[in-house]
């Protein structure tokens, strides 16, 4: 008997990607949506672990972490995760994801969009769910939906796994009814493609065929209906275990296909029940197969996970069996995770299954069990980090495009435009430093792991958030803020100009002249920075974002307290701080200036009161007038001062003698006066204008 397997056989890459992660990602509160594979045994496995599938998300606790298949899923699964905090690790095959965005662009048109391929397919479902389910789905080239197409604008597009003879004959027919304006899009799965064209041919050169894959696996009955078009003898099995060696032992020639969800190890099961069972001898070609098995080196790859059967213990360490495998494989006393190794232990464990690592793949093979629970924890990690989980590295080193550094076996490069929001021109100076990161790309392959990642991105989304929920703080600050509302603040800190106060989280500033009735020089001499004050709100300008706010307003003015402090005839100390020329200014106390009229500082006839006084003079003066209500104080030094002595003046003695009057030579009038100047006195010794009337006669003139 001549044995022949396809090439191809095997997980296809998508499915692949989903039982590896499926086998690492932490299990704990882990759900898959729908069947992980069309493969019993994977799911099996799957299970074993401790992740539950799933049919609908409703299923799924809120916080909990969902695998999305290789299938994929509709948008609105995406979005139900989003608000109810599931995390999605997604395995979605990148052929389906390339066809869900086009589906989703598509929708955004006023095209009729066709999905050639099974619409109980999960594939099928999941892209429906990507053009708002407006999509004509046809299974076969005579369906009557082609008849509906006829004068409509048409977009086609197809599942991953459809066949190409029946997708292409479809086009045809859609072509026929709506021209040659139909919109293609060619997105069968490459893959599918040569596994299907190499069953065709290797089914039309056998006198049998043997078709390996899960009964519910789209793809598997596809191999099989090709074989079975181009064969005689075609016979469908979900595991190695259905094979009836009698059934085939009288042909010539078995080929042997499974579909993207069967592992290769259910193939080499079905050749070793061949080998094992069937009467005829097996040709050469056949025992180069099965020797291929039996050494290993073909099919496993360093750091691969594998399952294996516990045979036999010994001082050594431990002999298992793997499933593709005809001999036992040492795995040695220090590869294996325990504590202490005892033999006598792992004799007892015989038929039980453990995990292993594949550490060298070359003759002889090399397993290890202690690395894994590292590894695994490692790609679990990585499997968040691909959903968006922000990780940190310390910088060990640059180059010319950025920053590099390593996690575990993987290797880290941060862009020099990923480092941070803006140009960076020291590279070297981020050696040594902690960088917080999240993943642009990850890439795996058997010679490199490395993540590609961006700190620049953390640092907008803080920024984006603190943005809003400053806008947030700010809109309710505005809102509940009124003009005269009376408010309490603490000083952050202090300028030239004024103090900038937090209200409610939010700066206001209080300027200088609104701090205190009688003027300062520094803020600090009346607020203290750190402490709280009440303020009254003054403006409100929203739209600028600007509040202002004042200390003084809450605070009496000086003339306020003067009645209760000071009556007529009270003497008081004062300073000179201005002089004018019908009298001086005296500063009682800040914000209060009382008046002492030229005619009140002296007995004398004075001409200037600068001949008497000088500005920072310090005098005492007797309140002559108290007026609060008008801000008024008349003030009198000469009241304080001793009368002078009187001389009394006798009459001229030729004046006495004449009898004649004298002629008076008439007087010529004074000089013009200073503007404003005041110098009448009166009986009372206060001069006879007030000082409304002394300011409304500069005013007036």
């Amino acid at each position: 008997m001549r044995v022949v397997v396809a090439k191809s056989s095997g997980f296809c890459r998508g499915v692949r990607r989903a039982v590896e992660t499926a086998m690492s990602v932490p299990a704990e509160n882990t759900y898959v949506l729908g069947e992980l594979i069309h493969n019993p045994e994977v799911n099996e496995a799957v299970s074993r672990r401790g992740i539950v599938t799933v049919q609908d998300i409703s299923a799924v606790p809120d916080g909990a972490t969902l695998i999305i298949r290789s299938h994929g899923a509709g948008k609105a699964v995406y979005r139900e995760c989003e608000a109810r905090s599931i995390r999605v690790v997604d395995c979605t095959c990148s052929f389906v994801k390339r066809i869900q965005k086009i589906v989703h662009s598509l929708a955004q048109t006023d095209k009729v969009i066709v999905i050639t391929g099974d619409p109980s397919h999960p594939e099928v479902a999941g892209l429906l769910g990507w053009c708002g389910g407006r999509a004509v789905v046809i299974g076969e080239p005579d369906a009557e939906q082609i008849c509906a197409l006829a004068g409509k604008n048409v977009a086609v597009v197809s599942q991953t796994t459809f066949p190409e003879e029946k997708f292409n004959k479809i086009i045809e027919n859609i072509e026929k009814e709506c021209g040659k304006t139909v919109e293609i899009f060619k997105t069968i799965c490459y893959t599918t493609k040569e596994r299907q064209s190499e069953a065709a041919t290797l089914a039309s050169q056998c006198e049998a065929m043997i078709v390996l894959g899960g009964v519910n696996s789209s793809n598997t009955q596809k191999l099989y209906d090709i074989c079975a078009a181009n064969c005689a003898h075609v016979f469908r099995l979900a595991r190695a275990e259905e094979l009836r060696p009698d059934k085939i032992k009288n042909f010539k020639s078995v080929g042997i296909v499974s579909g993207a969800s069967t592992p290769f190890a259910q193939t080499q099961e079905v050749l070793f029940k061949m080998d094992n069972n069937t009467e005829v001898k097996a040709t050469n070609e056949m025992e180069e197969v099965v020797a291929q098995m039996d050494n290993g080196q073909s099919k496993l790859k360093r750091g691969q996970l594998v399952t294996a059967i516990i045979s036999s213990a010994s001082d050594e360490g431990v002999a298992v069996l793997l499933p593709f495998f005809k001999k036992e494989i040492l795995l040695e006393k220090d590869e294996i995770d325990c504590e202490e190794y005892k033999a006598e232990e792992y004799a007892a464990k015989a038929g039980e299954e453990i995990e292993v690592m594949v550490v060298s793949a070359a003759n002889p093979v090399k397993l290890s069990q202690k690395v894994i629970k590292q590894l695994k924890e490692e790609e679990g990690k990585i499997a968040a980090i691909e959903a968006g989980e922000e990780f940190d590295v310390v910088c060990t080193g640059f180059n010319k495009g950025g920053l590099t550094a390593s996690m575990g076996t993987y290797s880290v490069f941060v862009p020099a435009k990923e480092i941070r929001m803006g140009y960076v021109k020291e590279l070297d100076k981020y050696v040594g430093k902690k960088l917080r990161l999240k993943a642009l790309e990850i890439k795996k392959s058997d010679r490199k792991k490395e993540i590609i990642a961006s700190q620049r991105v953390i640092l907008e989304e803080e920024k984006a958030a603190r943005d809003a929920a400053k806008a947030e703080r700010e809109a309710e600050f505005f809102a509940n803020i009124h003009v005269g509302d009376v408010v309490e603040g603490k000083v952050e800190r202090v300028t030239n100009f004024g103090a900038f106060v937090s209200v409610n989280g939010f700066d206001c500033l209080a300027h200088i002249s609104d701090l205190s009735w009688s003027g300062v020089k520094n803020v600090t001499d009346v607020l203290e920075i750190g402490k709280k004050y009440e303020f009254k709100v003054l403006k409100i300008d929203e739209e600028n974002k600007k509040v202002s706010i004042g200390y003084k307003q809450l605070q009496p003015q000086p003339w306020d307290l003067v009645a209760e402090k000071y009556a007529e005839g009270d003497i008081v100390h004062g300073k000179v701080v201005r002089i004018v020329p019908f009298g001086a200014f005296v500063e009682i106390e800040n914000g209060v200036d009382g008046l002492v009229h030229v005619s009140q500082i002296s007995h004398e006839w004075l001409e200037n009161p600068t001949s008497v006084l000088t500005i920072g003079e310090e005098i005492d003066a007797k309140i002559l007038l108290l007026d609060p209500a008008n801000k008024k104080m008349t003030l009198s030094i000469k009241a304080l001062l001793p009368e002078p002595e009187v001389t009394k003046i006798r009459p001229r003695r030729d004046e006495e003698k004449s009898d004649r009057p004298r002629n008076r030579k008439a007087r010529q009038p004074r000089e013009n006066r200073e503007e404003g100047e005041f110098r009448e006195w009166t009986e009372g010794g206060i001069g006879g204008a007030s000082i409304a009337e002394m300011l409304q006669n500069k005013n007036d003139n």
